[in-house]
């Protein structure tokens, strides 16, 4: 049997997730697709610090420490933007950089690693959920170049390690074995392309995401919590109204994609179907914009929503 009456992921992510007290949900997620166990520190937010209006996302940002101890940032984002992947390599970038901002030296930046989780049809592909690591592969040779001793300390650590004795250096161990250990890592889940078929946790979460359905039996980590979290029978009346309005925004949004993908194919022509959609997309996110502004929504939410900009929707 499956619980059904459930707030979606995407939306929960932005608000009840946030909370210290819900942090197992997000815990046993990244421990489920990263396939690694984590304590949650801090949410940053990223989103609450932005240079200017069009420097805007649609993401969170997670804090995290691994079993070993080591500190890592997670980036997970769930909405639909043109140029998604260019989105994602912006929004990692500045998951970095606002580390270095933070007066931390660089050798103390932390692994960012991306989770997509992307609701529309993307890509080309057999599989729902792909990763992509850096490596540096040799021209000639084909061999992985990886850390040294030397890039791996400091100048006081060589230092400190320079008046060791011989079986003591041996001892020391690298934290950092490859360059893919120090550059983000990149995750795509592809909602659209799961077929659901309970047999493990990752496919229970995959099954949560697409449906909003959990096992009622299910031991799966964060799931367990989630479906206590996410009832939506614990929202009040207005948190339950903004909520439908969001699952509102995105069935339009949908529809929107599917009309401007019609209009554009009428035409025939590669660059006339791109300037339909575009088209098609911009005139429905104005006119969802329209709708929620009328019901008194925040500037911030609507611009997530729609993808305007704070500017766009003030002049609607």
């Amino acid at each position: 049997m499956q619980s059904n009456e459930l707030i979606r992921f995407d939306y929960a992510i932005k608000k009840l997730l946030r909370n210290k007290a819900n942090f197992a949900v997000l815990e046993g997620f990244i421990e489920v697709i990263l396939e690694k166990q984590c304590k949650i520190l801090a949410i940053l937010e990223s989103e609450g610090n932005k240079d200017s209006d069009d420097d805007k996302f649609n993401r969170v940002d997670i804090k995290a420490q691994d079993q070993n101890g080591e500190i890592f940032i997670v980036e997970v984002q769930t909405s639909r933007y043109t140029y998604y992947l260019e989105r994602i390599l912006f929004g990692v970038s500045k998951a970095v950089v606002e580390q270095a901002q933070e007066g931390e030296d660089y050798g103390k930046i932390n692994k960012v690693y991306s989770i997509s989780i992307v609701y529309y049809d993307f890509g080309e592909g057999e599989d729902y959920i792909y990763r992509g690591t850096t490596e540096f592969r040799g021209v000639r040779k084909g061999d992985i170049l990886r850390i040294s001793r030397k890039e791996e300390l400091t100048e006081e650590e060589l230092m400190q390690e320079q008046g060791k004795d011989a079986d003591k250096r041996r001892q020391y161990k690298l934290k950092k074995q490859t360059i893919g250990d120090i550059f983000p890592e990149y995750c795509l889940i592809r909602i659209n392309a799961f077929r659901p078929s309970i047999a493990n946790a990752l496919e229970e979460w995959m099954t949560f995401l697409k449906d909003n359905s959990i096992n009622d039996d299910t031991t799966v980590p964060g799931l367990v919590e989630a479906k206590e979290v996410l009832k939506r029978s614990n929202m009040t009346e207005a948190e339950l109204n903004t909520y439908v309005r969001h699952l509102e925004a995105m069935q339009n949004e949908k529809s929107a994609t599917q009309y401007s993908y019609a209009s554009g194919k009428v035409d025939g022509r590669a660059e006339g179907l791109a300037e339909g959609r575009a088209e098609g997309e911009k005139q429905k996110s104005i006119d969802i914009a329209k709708k929620m502004k009328s019901a008194n929504l925040d500037a911030d939410f609507i611009s997530n929503m729609t993808g305007l900009s704070i500017a766009e929707i003030e002049n609607i």
